[in-house]
C-alpha cells in the first residue's frame, strides 16, 4: 500500500479505432488491463489529475465516453474485495520507481 493512493475502475467506449488504441496505451501506463475496455488503477491524486488531462486530449467529447469510478483507498489487496465469476482475475505485478 502506498500512502495517498486510491483504487479506480476506468471504463471507456471510444468510437475511433486509432483513438481507442491511444486511450488503451495511455491507461496501460497507469493501471492493469482487466477486460476489453476496463482498467483497474491505483493512483495518487496527482496521477489522477494527469491521467484525466491526458485522456481528455485523446477523446472526441461529443462521441466518446470514459467513466472513472473511485473504489476507495488501497488499504487491502484488490483480491480481498473483488468478486469474479468465471476466469480468475490475475493482477499485474508492479513496482514503483521513485
Amino acid at each position: 500500500m502506498s500512502y495517498g493512493r486510491r483504487r479506480y475502475l476506468v471504463a471507456y467506449d471510444i468510437v475511433d479505432d486509432k483513438q481507442r488504441t491511444k486511450v488503451f496505451e495511455t491507461l496501460h501506463g497507469y493501471g492493469d488491463w482487466a477486460q476489453y475496455s476496463v482498467f483497474l488503477c491505483e493512483l495518487t491524486p496527482q496521477e489522477l489529475v494527469r491521467l484525466r488531462g491526458r485522456l481528455r486530449k485523446l477523446i472526441n467529447q461529443a462521441h466518446d465516453q470514459i467513466m472513472i469510478l473511485d473504489l476507495g483507498i488501497t488499504s487491502s489487496p484488490l483480491e480481498d474485495s473483488l468478486e469474479v465469476l468465471g476466469k480468475k482475475y490475475e493482477p499485474t505485478v508492479r513496482s514503483f520507481i521513485i
